[in-house]
């Protein structure tokens, strides 16, 4: 496998233009450039100063995004220790200090989690049933204006108690931004 096949440029921020490598892994599939522009079109330059929780990190590409545009913290979680280990590896060759790396598995991770986000992206392996376990997980830890960014081969039919703000497809990738659903009064 060729190297530049193995790495993902930062395309916006103070990383912007840096590409870094990552290992091949199982489902492994770094969110293509146009999607992450348009990603981060659509939270506009709110980045500075947010909490970010990067929940199936893989590559490392929406954590890194969002650290280059000055995110006050980004938590990074892979179960993958080879992978973990080369977003550990990453971080260092960027200097990134507002990165976190949490080396397990996001439903654990989740559940032990007493922090709250501003912005949580969720992009697990596709064809695994975890958007459908982690979205319930995730209201308590947003904070009041938190959103969610999501991306899945195939869109959710049902989002119980969240608000599509945004939503597009990009090849075989459906991704949108979610809010929680405003309760009834």
């Amino acid at each position: 496998m060729s190297q530049s096949r193995n790495t993902v440029r930062i395309i916006g921020g103070e990383y912007r233009r840096r590409l870094l490598p990552f290992p091949d892994a199982q489902g492994l599939r770094p969110t293509p450039d146009r999607v992450r522009e348009t990603l981060f079109n659509w939270l506009g330059q709110q980045l500075y100063g947010k909490s970010c929780l990067d929940l199936f990190a893989g590559s490392g590409a929406l954590g890194f995004e969002a650290a280059s545009r000055e995110a006050r913290r980004v938590v990074m979680v892979e179960k993958s220790r080879v992978v973990a280990e080369s977003l550990k590896a990453n971080r260092q060759l960027l200097s990134a200090k507002a990165i976190d790396v949490a080396p397990q598995e996001a439903l654990a991770y989740l559940k032990a989690c007493r922090e709250r986000f501003d912005v949580v992206f969720v992009d697990p392996p596709f064809d695994s049933d975890l958007l459908e376990q982690v979205l319930p997980l995730l209201p308590p830890m947003l904070s009041e204006d938190g959103l969610v960014y999501v991306e899945a081969r195939r869109w959710p039919e049902a989002l119980p108690g969240w608000e599509v703000l945004k939503q597009a497809k990009a090849g075989q990738v459906h991704y949108g931004l979610l809010r929680r659903a405003a309760e009834p009064s």
